[in-house]
């Protein structure tokens, strides 16, 4: 009996379904674009392919990605420093993406797209191995925990249509697959990367794997540490992954895996625009730390119920601390000793924990309709977060990591978040060239906050509005895709997306703001329209044109009255539109038949048109650009390679934004409020690969040492504008036993 397997090269492109006779005799090269296409009963990380971006197939396990603007990074390939998480340098071939580089450990990834915020990615889904590892990814979806990516396989990014399968997000999904061994087939494999570099930089990462009867297993530990490139910046960092699956039949398999990250980092803070040209790498806050402890178990249940049918089950939880101390006055005010007390003034500590739990279960088939084999995709979600948010507490005087409170939290509050949802989509294929796309998606959610909220004069307490927000709403969507030739594609797709009430928008800070009774989710639509593929197999490319629309835009108003108030309302809407453009071309490949060597061009753009809409009710943002939104992104890069050595040279520029919705040319005294300036950086790397287990990578960051920022806080970690680093180092070994 001949045994059926499937094995799909996530990395290189292309996708064999066969049977054991028939593998041992048949090769699709990269540049060949499969029709039919499965997620892998085996994954395997292309080695032998020096290309780090692919498209994502038409079907990944139980999701669906025809018609979608979308794309696959591909770690092992990327010639960059995934050691502190460089994202300008891992995402430089997907267009558009606007990243924020405050934080020089790595650790608080920032990333946007089409005028939306890069805040510790919360206009994005994020997720690990694909459930939620945000906060709240409904009232608080800040991601403040993000995979070193020295233990990440893949990154899919998707933009617009995936708010039908993931839920609420205008920017798209990023979901980060972690290393799982799944090509190991032997007992035991060992893998090690040693880094060091600039600013006493140190990072171990070790894993061992391996596959035994039933049973597959991977483990890692990932240790990073540094002094930071600007002063007062130290951080470390800790993580633990352990994975282990149990096959019961070849059809049914159950994973259980738990991800234990625990990092600290002190945070240099922010600087008025005068200091940081003098010196962009001072510091005048050092008692300012922040601490996270984040551990997200979840098991996973996957039954092939047929050849063409799959279903997936996945329990998961968030459990969460955030922590931090610090003081929080503008950067114009001196953090010293204090001349009557002797000692410095008391910091503020602010602490928040998040317990939350979920259950997603989807199942995707293959029917037939006429001669056309179609593809339905649906799928259940219940969710349910508790944050526990106690804030302003008077800290110690001291210089340390102290989360130690005099009295007790003059705010105490606890929000909750409860979901349920269902979504179908079906791929209808009309002809043997033309997929249309719809979907479905039905939402029910609700949002509460209570408790105290501060103290008045008196020292009575002010009790939080007890505010519920209970809705439900249909999101629908339809995509499409047209095979114009066998490996390039026309896409579009509409697809509505929402953002729900948010936390801080039902607490209302005590005697100055109102929250609006009316208050409602922000809703609104992505549209995109492309054309993407390979010539050969030497260019690939994706250009595209999008329209979003962002509404009921929640922010503040002052409300005029004895006395005036601030009101937390919908204060308007926002529209974005713009063009998102790539390709990379190997040289070589294209006038050369000989394959040991590679040399390869690539650029990603986005133009991005961002401004609040005509109708918008603060008349004083009508028309101006959203803040944070850089009108033109440009990465582009030249990569040589010749049998064993690899080096890639990459260029990012960014273009000016504003820090905020008044549009602020001329920089504020406190350094929060004022143009960004725009920024060119030139990055360099190397990869020499020894022998088949053994490599060694090196790359210079900022190259030109370029002084510059990308954004400006008001709060941590700030206040103030916040410096980039500049001209950075590595030096990277690593072994496979």
């Amino acid at each position: 009996m001949l045994k059926r397997i499937v094995i799909i090269g996530v990395t290189t492109g292309f996708t064999l379904s066969m049977n054991a006779q028939e593998s041992k005799k048949v090769f699709h090269d990269d540049s060949i674009k499969p029709v039919h296409k499965y997620l892998p009963d085996i994954t395997v990380v292309g080695r032998n392919s020096r290309s780090d971006y692919q498209q994502l197939p038409e079907i990944v396990g139980t999701s669906i990605y025809a018609g979608k603007k979308n794309a696959l990074i591909v770690l092992d390939n990327v010639q960059g420093n995934v050691v502190t998480n460089t994202m300008r340098q891992v995402l430089a071939k997907v267009p558009g993406i606007h990243i924020w580089e405050s934080d020089p450990s790595g650790i608080q990834i920032g990333i946007a797209a089409r005028g939306l915020s890069p805040n510790r990615s919360w206009e994005f889904n994020i997720r690990q191995n694909g459930y939620d590892i945000a906060a709240d990814p409904y009232g608080y979806p800040e991601a403040y925990y993000n995979p070193q990516l020295q233990a990440v396989q893949r990154i899919e990014v998707v933009r617009g249509q995936g708010s039908l399968q993931y839920g609420p997000q205008f920017g798209g999904l990023v979901n980060y697959i972690l290393r799982n061994g799944s090509e190991i087939n032997k007992k035991l494999e060992f893998e090690t990367q040693q880094t060091v570099g600039s600013k006493a930089l140190f990072n171990s990462y070790n894993a061992i794997g391996g596959r035994s009867g039933k049973w597959h297993y991977y483990s890692f530990f990932d240790h990073r540490n540094g002094d930071g490139w600007r002063n007062s910046s130290r951080y470390f960092t800790n993580a633990a992954f352990g994975t282990v699956t149990y096959y019961f039949t070849p059809k049914l398999s159950l994973t259980a895996e738990v991800m234990r990250s625990h990092i600290r980092s002190q945070q240099a803070g922010g600087l008025t625009d005068t200091q940081l040209k003098t010196d962009p790498q001072q510091s005048l806050r050092s008692r300012n730390w922040f601490d996270i402890t984040w551990t997200t178990p979840a098991l996973v249940l996957n039954y092939n119920l047929s050849e063409t049918a799959k279903w997936n089950t996945k329990l998961f939880a968030t459990i969460g601390n955030r922590n931090s101390v610090g003081f929080l006055q503008s950067i114009t005010t001196n953090d010293s000793i204090n001349s009557v007390t002797g000692t410095y003034n008391n910091r503020v500590v602010n602490i928040d924990q998040y317990r939350n739990y979920g259950m997603e279960s989807r199942i995707i088939t293959d029917y037939s309709l006429g001669r056309m084999k179609n593809t339905l995709s649906g799928g259940i979600r219940l969710y349910t977060g508790t944050t526990w948010r106690r804030a302003d507490g008077k800290g110690t005087t001291g210089t340390e990591y102290d989360i130690t409170v005099i009295g007790d939290y003059p705010r105490d509050i606890e929000f909750r978040s409860d979901n349920a949802a269902v979504f179908v989509e079906n791929i209808f294929r009309i002809t043997d060239k033309l997929l249309l796309v719809p979907g479905i998606r039905y939402e029910s959610l609700e949002g509460a906050a209570s408790g105290r909220n501060g103290y008045t004069s008196g020292g009575s307490a002010i009790m939080l509005q007890n505010i519920t927000r209970r809705r439900s709403f249909l999101l629908a969507g339809i995509g499409a895709e047209y095979h114009v030739t066998r490996t390039t594609e026309l896409y579009a797709n509409f697809s509505q997306a929402y953002r729900p009430i948010q936390f801080a928008n039902l607490q209302a800070p005590p005697t100055t703001d109102v929250v609006d009774n009316d208050l409602e989710d922000s809703k609104g639509y992505n549209i995109d329209l492309g054309y993407r593929g390979k010539i050969k197999d030497y260019l690939q490319f994706d250009i595209s044109g999008y329209y979003l629309q962002y509404n009921n835009r929640i922010g503040t108003v002052t409300v005029a009255g004895s006395p005036s108030y601030r009101l937390i309302t919908n204060v308007g809407n926002s529209t974005s539109k713009g063009l998102e453009l790539y390709a990379e071309f190997n040289a070589f490949r294209a006038f050369s038949k000989k394959k040991q060597a590679d040399i390869i061009v690539f650029g990603s753009y986005g133009y991005t048109d961002a401004v609040y809409a005509s109708n918008h009710k603060d008349a004083a943002t009508k028309g101006k650009r959203l803040e944070n939104a850089p009108k033109n992104i440009f990465r582009g890069g030249l990569t040589a390679g010749y049998k064993k050595i690899i080096i890639t040279t990459q260029l990012s520029h960014v273009g000016e934004a504003y820090s905020d919705a008044n549009n602020t040319v001329l920089p504020t005294a406190n350094g929060n409020n004022g143009l960004i300036p725009a920024y060119t950086i030139l990055d360099l790397t190397a990869t020499v690969k020894l022998s088949k287990g053994l490599n060694i990578k090196t790359g210079i960051n900022n190259l030109t040492d370029e002084v510059y920022f990308t954004r400006r806080a008001g709060g941590y970690p700030g206040p103030g504008a916040l410096p980039a680093d500049g001209r950075t180092f590595f030096v990277s070994l690593g072994a496979r036993l």
